[in-house]
């Protein structure tokens, strides 16, 4: 689903709170190749829920990033999510594309919270025929135009054009329906926790069911590591992931950690389980039998234990490069296993061509 789209082979530039990522990828038969993978950090308080408010900085990490992957495809597509986009699935009497979009900005006034003047609007059928009843669904999708306005000028200010502005969900659906079995009339959710960011989508059978972003993630351990143990960012960030805790933290007990990492854990499930819930309330005949997590933090020790135990749901990380073939001369798999969870968005953006829906 684009807002606006139309170009050939773009690259997917997911950009993050606290990273960003740019996928590109070139079709192989039915599947795709890996050409290009990287990631630049950004500095604390760059981009807040989704708000990009240090602009040269984001423009100036893009093109560092593509300039030393020299890439060469200037278009691109990203992604946006957060408070400022607004995704419903609603039901309207069947009607043909073309009337579809004649009366969708008529429609979408009564469903967003928004001045309609002040949004994108786009729309996707969910049913190609109508129910009995005479009526199909669509997902209708705003964005507030100042915040797609702040993301194309960071991107054309890094010397590429934007084409495509897809939804960060969505993205994640794109890269899981190439790289895992899409079973019909299976209910499954795909979580993607950003730094900031959760991104819940309820698929069933492939089809968007339920749709919620969250206002936390993966800052949340690093905030609450770096408050209760007193140490810098950077290592607190490390001590996340389970990594090197660094020669001015080497006093910090990895129990203390791990308890912090465990309830930081279990709050996320909590809020999670509260979606999960809300949807089980309008769809009590749907059983969920998978949960599958990517972003960034989806790589904290015992994060998928925890969901589990919560949700009594099987969980899995996602791996978006599962199906994508790659040089094995220019990408280590090991590389490409240890960042993956965070590649998600990129990968399903990567996938986006120019002039589809």
């Amino acid at each position: 689903m684009g807002l606006f789209s139309k170009s050939k082979s773009l690259i997917g530039l997911d950009i993050g709170s606290s990273f960003i990522k740019v996928v590109e990828m070139s079709e192989r038969g039915k599947g795709f190749q890996l050409l290009n993978f990287g990631m630049a950090p950004l500095p604390p308080e760059a981009i807040v829920d989704g708000a990009l408010m240090n602009a040269n900085v984001i423009s100036e990490a893009i093109s560092e990033l593509i300039s030393s992957h020299k890439i060469k495809t200037k278009e691109a597509a990203t992604a946006v999510s957060g408070h400022s986009v607004i995704i419903k699935k609603i039901s309207l009497p069947s009607m043909t594309d073309e009337e579809l979009e004649e009366s969708i900005q008529w429609e979408a006034e009564q469903y967003i919270p928004f001045d309609i003047n002040d949004v994108h609007i786009d729309v996707q059928r969910l049913s190609q025929g109508a129910n009995e009843a005479g009526q199909m669904d669509v997902l209708l999708v705003a964005a507030k135009k100042d915040m797609i306005n702040d993301y194309t000028a960071v991107i054309s200010e890094a010397g590429l054009m934007p084409v495509v502005m897809d939804v960060a969900g969505f993205a994640v659906q794109n890269q899981f329906e190439l790289n895992y079995e899409v079973v019909p009339g299976e209910t499954v959710v795909l979580v993607n926790i950003g730094a900031s960011i959760v991104n819940i989508n309820i698929l069933k059978g492939g089809i968007t069911s339920f749709t919620r972003d969250v206002s936390m993630g993966g800052n949340q351990f690093t905030e609450e590591i770096q408050k209760q143990l007193n140490v810098s960012y950077e290592e607190a960030e490390a001590l996340k992931l389970g990594g090197d805790m660094g020669s001015e933290s080497q006093a910090v007990v990895p129990q203390e950690v791990e308890g912090i990492i465990a309830s930081v854990s279990e709050n996320l499930a909590a809020e999670i389980q509260r979606s999960l819930d809300f949807y089980a309330a309008t769809a009590a005949e749907d059983h969920i039998t998978k949960i599958w997590l990517s972003g960034g933090s989806a790589k904290v020790p015992g994060l998928t234990r925890v969901f589990e135990a919560r949700t009594n749901i099987p969980v899995e990380v996602m791996n978006p490069f599962k199906n994508v073939t790659f040089n094995e001369r220019q990408f280590k798999a090991e590389e490409l296993a240890a960042h993956a969870p965070m590649a998600a968005v990129g990968v399903g953006l990567g996938m986006r061509r120019v002039g589809d829906r």
